[in-house]
């Protein structure tokens, strides 16, 4: 008895030794951006601590806060695209019965499995075909595009949890298709739905290669810019940045935690 639970002890601290090796690989990145953020000079050495590059952001950088906008902009209407279509496509293929639904499901995933780089190409050479001048709607539209598998997975997977006896009980009680669906269905899959929004804002936000094929002049997202500033040495003022998206990122995943405990609470 004495040997089985050393032998367990033994494995428990190779687990939390492991995942702690993990963690400190994946935030030490982070941690040095931050530090290097508050260096008073260019370069990894360290001078003294000052808050010249938080200023630089804020009142010196007209053209990255442009990318920023860009990015915001693109993140937010091709989520709120990408979420609504793919919560419908999920439920429609959920609750009804017709040809083609596997067919369809497998297509919807393929966005999610190629390589980026084919997207990015193949949707340059439609936007190029149908004439389709570059800018800020072919982003928008191929961010549509590659978050929309995300939110159609999530929404699919709380569907498949979903009990449809509640349905029955519905139309029992003289509900429509629409009161249904946004009485019933849209209540209990919101956590699903919110997850997917998020995820797409998050992807859309990091975005780098899709946008670099699908981008015209002046509409360049943050990827783009830092990726040219990236070039020519990297200037601590994205460092600054890095970590105000931090604590914003931060700040966003703390209250939709709250919100989304808060629902699942009431349901």
């Amino acid at each position: 008895m004495s040997h089985h639970r050393n032998t367990l002890k033994t494995s428990f601290s190779f687990s939390y030794t492991m995942l702690s090796l993990v963690i400190v690989f994946l935030f030490i990145p982070l941690f040095v951006v931050v530090f290097f953020s508050f260096n008073s000079v260019k370069g990894m050495q360290w001078e003294s601590a000052s808050l010249i590059w938080y200023k630089t952001l804020i009142y010196e950088s007209p053209s990255l806060w442009a990318a920023f906008r860009n990015s915001l902009l693109i993140a937010f209407t091709s989520s709120i695209s990408a979420t609504i279509l793919g919560s419908l496509a999920a439920i429609g293929i959920k609750w009804y019965r017709f040809k083609g639904r596997s067919y369809i499901t497998t297509v919807s995933y393929l966005p999610m499995v190629l390589p980026e780089v084919i997207i990015g190409i193949s949707m340059l050479i439609f936007f190029s075909a149908v004439k389709i001048r570059l800018g800020l709607f072919t982003i928008f539209v191929a961010h549509t595009t590659f978050n929309l598998p995300f939110v159609f997975m999530m929404v699919s997977a709380r569907l498949d949890e979903f009990d449809y006896s509640t349905l029955e009980a519905a139309r029992d009680l003289g509900a429509n298709e629409r009161q249904t669906l946004l009485k019933v269905i849209v209540p209990s899959i919101i956590p699903a739905i919110l997850s997917g929004f998020l995820m797409c804002i998050t992807m859309s936000l990091e975005d780098f290669v899709i946008t670099f094929f699908v981008s015209g002049p002046g509409s360049g997202t943050l990827p783009l810019y830092v990726y040219s500033m990236i070039r020519y040495g990297v200037s601590p003022v994205i460092n600054a940045l890095t970590f105000v998206m931090i604590l914003g990122t931060m700040l966003i995943a703390f209250f939709f935690r709250k919100f989304l405990k808060t629902v699942a609470a009431s349901s």
